[in-house]
């Protein structure tokens, strides 16, 4: 479905602490990698993340997976439902909502207390907005019912209603005869959600609840997932890394690096022949030939190593999958086979990409819509042909120039001078403001909001106001 999402971020940040230089520092320093990025993903789609090196692209792509832990913010998942997953997390909330809404008025009291300072950031506030998303997510409005234990235990009874709903039609699948139970459960979810709607429709239809109403949904937080529990999504969300040698065991050969996830998943035994036939039918769909199966890493040129990794990666049929400068390491020849492998494998088997890469022209092959990065920063967000067509930030601007081009006519070169800030101490305001050409006086003092200009069309800045 068109614009449905997949992947949904919301004020993403990752913090890495810096070690302190000595025991008379009191402040903690972090490298603020990804400092507050608002993104969606929408299913079966390329979404290309561009930007220079040490912007903190790659750092994105993996604290999404949630290989790194997420400093702040929250990442929703659609792929499956709150219903089919059952995460700890929704009971958890649910049963004591009361207690969890008495946490996060006391965490925004917290907030209010703190000065803001874009140099010394107000922590409290970002535990205070991820903490609400974490609650909304789950109850929408209902976090401003006069009675929220009620609130509380119908939207409990809703959860076990919906899980029942999802037991019942696998089961209604292998046999109609379950079709009594089925329709059973959706009527007793129904009579449920009913009573949750008078209960919304005796809250004061106040600003903040229809704000919060419109975070209510069924996906999953990946942030609040417990270990165990985000190793069984991983059937879903898979990643091919930048190096295509670094990121295979040398000591294992091909069929072995493409069975471990598919033997640790235990959708196959182990030496069993059907594991053997689907390694081969996966390794065939990426273009590698069947007697390479006995062999080890270090047997193949680059090309061949991504495709392994590729192959890897789509042995769990995945639903979504970031490419980290997947084709970065390549020849350009080599380049062009990797890219057509991965938009024939998107349509055939209907993956959704983030498509990380520094490299403009890639991208704008590749993608549907492109997101630019710098700092830790998303400044501009479009569709492809709308960010190559009409750049509307000066960074997207400054890269798009920059671009080699063999036409004659075409204009100068224009080379983007001076370097990205530190991102221990980022300068105050807007980060590019240091590099920028137009920059004004209040682009010195104020940060400025990300704001839809057009259409799907999102950009950072303050020469862009509405």
């Amino acid at each position: 479905m068109e614009n449905e999402k997949l992947i949904s971020i919301h004020n993403l940040k990752k913090y890495f602490p810096v070690k302190k230089s000595s025991f008379l520092q009191k402040e903690q320093l972090y490298v603020k990698a990804n400092d507050g990025i608002t993104i969606d993903i929408n299913r079966g789609e390329t979404f290309g993340l561009v930007g220079e090196s040490g912007c903190g692209k790659s750092t994105l792509g993996r604290v999404l997976l949630q290989l790194y832990p997420q400093t702040q913010g929250n990442t929703i998942y659609y792929g499956k439902t709150i219903y089919e997953y059952k995460p700890a997390y929704v009971e958890r909330i649910l049963k004591n909502l009361p207690e969890q809404k008495k946490k996060l008025d006391a965490l925004v009291e917290k907030a209010k207390a703190v000065k803001e300072d874009e140099t010394h950031h107000n922590f409290k506030a970002d535990d205070a907005d991820r903490v609400f998303h974490e609650i909304v997510h789950l109850t929408g409005g209902l976090i401003y019912a006069k009675d929220l234990a009620k609130a509380g235990k119908l939207l409990l009874e809703e959860y076990h209603a919906g899980c029942k709903v999802v037991e019942e039609a696998a089961k209604l699948e292998k046999d109609s005869a379950n079709r009594a139970a089925y329709e059973a459960a959706v009527k007793k979810q129904e009579e449920i959600r009913a009573q949750l709607d008078e209960m919304r429709k005796e809250c004061e239809q106040s600003d903040a609840f229809l704000k919060a109403e419109q975070y209510w949904d069924h996906g999953i937080d990946l942030g609040m997932l417990k270990k165990e529990e985000l190793r069984l999504l991983r059937q879903d969300i898979q990643i091919i890394f930048q190096d295509p040698y670094s990121s295979l065991n040398p000591r294992l050969t091909v069929g072995q690096l493409i069975s471990e996830p598919l033997v640790g998943h235990k959708l196959f035994k182990k030496g069993s022949q059907e594991l053997e036939d689907y390694i081969i039918e996966i390794m065939d769909k990426c273009g590698l030939e069947k007697y390479f199966i006995h062999r080890y890493p270090h047997q193949f040129s680059g090309g061949q190593r991504q495709r392994i990794g590729i192959a890897r990666a789509l042995a769990l049929n995945p639903k979504f999958i970031v490419c980290d400068e997947a084709v970065s390491a390549l020849d350009v020849s080599i380049q062009s086979q990797i890219l057509n492998l991965l938009q024939e494998l998107k349509e055939k088997e209907n993956l959704t990409y983030l498509f990380i890469s520094h490299d403009l022209s890639v991208v704008k092959y590749i993608s549907d819509r492109i997101g630019v990065m710098y700092l830790g920063n998303m400044v501009e967000s479009a569709r492809s042909e709308d960010i190559f067509k009409n750049p509307l930030h000066p960074y997207t601007e400054a890269l798009l120039n920059a671009i080699p081009t063999t036409d004659a006519d075409n204009k100068e070169l224009q080379i983007l001078e001076g370097d990205i800030p530190s991102p221990v101490n980022p300068p105050k305001g807007c980060k590019f403001h240091t590099r920028c050409k137009y920059a004004m006086d209040i682009c010195r003092e104020k940060n400025p909001e990300w704001v839809e200009i057009e259409p799907q069309h999102f950009v950072a800045c303050h020469l862009r106001k509405k």
